[in-house]
């Protein structure tokens, strides 16, 4: 299992696949790279050579921003964006949908699971609710 960038690529996937396991490197990424780094994509990541690795690992490294500082420039946009009180920022901070989605309905993946809220239709139920508990 060969070791880029500190992420460990699948050995039995095609190069191009492969890449795309490192943060930051989708698929254009991948065959981008293969291409700088004068590789076939379709080989598989077993068959490279230490040489191969590495010439990939420095093209990745010096003209791209991936793993790690990617991650880090990422959470330092959002903190930002969080701090000077913008209209993204706030909904980053409520933990909503960002970029326009509608909330009414979907948008479970940001707000967690459904609370309803709303009359309690039971009379037994609705007195319960109303006496304080002692």
């Amino acid at each position: 299992m060969p070791r880029i960038l500190g992420v460990d690529i699948p050995a039995n996937k095609r190069l191009d696949v492969a890449l795309t396991y490192i943060y930051g490197v989708g698929a254009t990424r991948a065959a981008d790279v293969c291409s700088r780094a004068q590789l076939d994509p379709s080989t598989s990541t077993s068959e490279l050579a230490e040489g191969d690795i590495a010439r990939i690992a420095q093209i990745l490294q010096e003209e791209f921003t991936v793993e790690g500082d990617l991650r880090r420039r990422v959470n330092q946009d959002i903190r930002r964006l969080v701090s000077i009180n913008c209209y993204r920022g706030m909904r980053h901070r409520r933990g909503l949908p960002v970029h326009g989605q509608r909330t009414r309905t979907n948008a479970r993946t940001r707000k967690g699971a459904k609370k309803t809220v709303g009359a309690i239709r039971d009379r037994a139920a609705r007195k319960a609710s109303r006496e304080p508990e002692v």
